[in-house]
């Protein structure tokens, strides 16, 4: 799972960059609002950390500003303020939890599940594939009636692509920038994606000539 960090305190930062990482999460941190705010147009994230308070542009205005776009990446404010108004502001601006500054690195763990729970799967269920085939965004965990399928991380960061553009065609420069971030020879990637299909039941991942991959359900 893909993160955007937005915090101007370098060390809490670094500390927070670090303790995600250490949980297997990709993370992109950030100082500025503008920088973020434009990073959001450029990458794909599956998560905004925002901190209220930041340089260029602050984070109430970062997120309405996604919101009118149509962006609806869940987003949790990592803020300082105690104040009723400023809270109930935050929730119109689109937000889906707040944390209050400090706080313990764990029960930002716990809010990030809980928010991403909530925002991709329903009503507690796995993200459904195909007859008998589940995926948990939280767990990174493949099944495939009583059995797990064990997935390499670039597999995982490929299936996850493809799920949350469910429906769409995944093209090879997507593939590039949410996946390995950079430029990747096209047949490596397919190579890459052969693989994660010889895991899964036919049909599940299908290619469009030309285009790209696509799982449609």
């Amino acid at each position: 799972m893909k993160i955007l960090l937005l915090e101007d305190e370098f060390s809490l930062r670094i500390s927070i960059k670090e303790f995600l990482e250490d949980m297997e999460y990709e993370v992109d941190d950030y100082a500025d609002g503008m920088e973020a705010h434009d990073a959001i147009y450029s990458k794909s994230y599956d998560l905004l950390l925002l901190d209220v308070n930041v340089p260029s542009m602050d984070g109430f205005e970062l997120l309405q500003s996604i919101r009118k776009e149509g962006i609806k990446i869940p987003a949790i404010f990592l803020t300082s303020m105690i104040d009723v108004q400023n809270l109930n502001e935050g929730y119109k601006k689109g937000c889906c939890d707040y944390i209050r500054k400090p706080f313990d690195l764990l029960e930002l763990e716990l809010r990030i599940k809980q928010a991403v729970k909530s925002f991709y799967l329903q009503n507690d269920e796995l993200m459904v594939l195909g007859e008998d085939v589940f995926y948990d965004m939280l767990k990174g965990k493949l099944t495939y009636g009583s059995k797990e399928i064990i997935l390499r991380k670039i597999e995982k960061d490929i299936l996850e692509v493809l799920i949350k553009n469910k429906n769409s065609v995944v093209s090879m420069q997507m593939f590039q920038d949410e996946v390995w971030g950079d430029y990747v020879e096209p047949s490596a990637i397919r190579v890459q994606i052969n693989n994660l299909k010889q895991k899964l039941p036919d049909a599940i991942i299908q290619n469009r000539r030309g285009l790209g991959y696509i799982i449609e359900r």
